[in-house]
């Protein structure tokens, strides 16, 4: 009898997830390589990689800790990650290990930092980077 919790999921719809991946990752990636290519700063480029990257293997620890009932990287610590630029790399995470699909609660959190992501770079893109000026 095969084991089939061992073997690695497939990722459903993948076509559907890369469209959706590839939209909310255009304005952040266009307005840090902007940044970048004008001279401004090298840091949005380089802390969305970075932190992706952790994020990735948080989740990944995350999932194995689930899977053998051990101490458990707190949601907070999650969604922090996220809002410091990690969320491509959760989102890939997420998918890749199933981990975190299903929790709507978490959904709701990640995809609002997703949003704030989006609102912050629409502001400095199109607006003239007033709306975060207030902050």
């Amino acid at each position: 009898m095969i084991d089939r919790s061992a073997r690695p999921a497939r990722i459903q719809n993948p076509r559907l997830k890369s469209l959706v991946f590839a939209l909310v990752c255009a304005l952040p990636l266009a307005g840090s390589m902007l940044m970048w290519l004008q001279g401004i700063s090298l840091i949005p480029l380089s802390a969305y990689g970075i932190v992706s990257v952790l994020a990735f293997f948080l989740y990944w620890s995350d999932k194995r800790k689930a899977r053998t009932e051990r101490w458990r990287t707190p949601e907070n610590v999650l969604h922090a990650v996220e809002l410091a630029g990690g969320w491509p790399g959760a989102l890939v995470a997420q998918q890749v290990f199933r981990h975190k699909t299903r929790k709507v609660s978490y959904q709701v959190l990640f995809w609002a930092i997703v949003l704030l992501h989006q609102v912050f770079w629409i502001d400095q893109l199109f607006l003239g980077a007033h709306l975060f000026a207030l902050f």
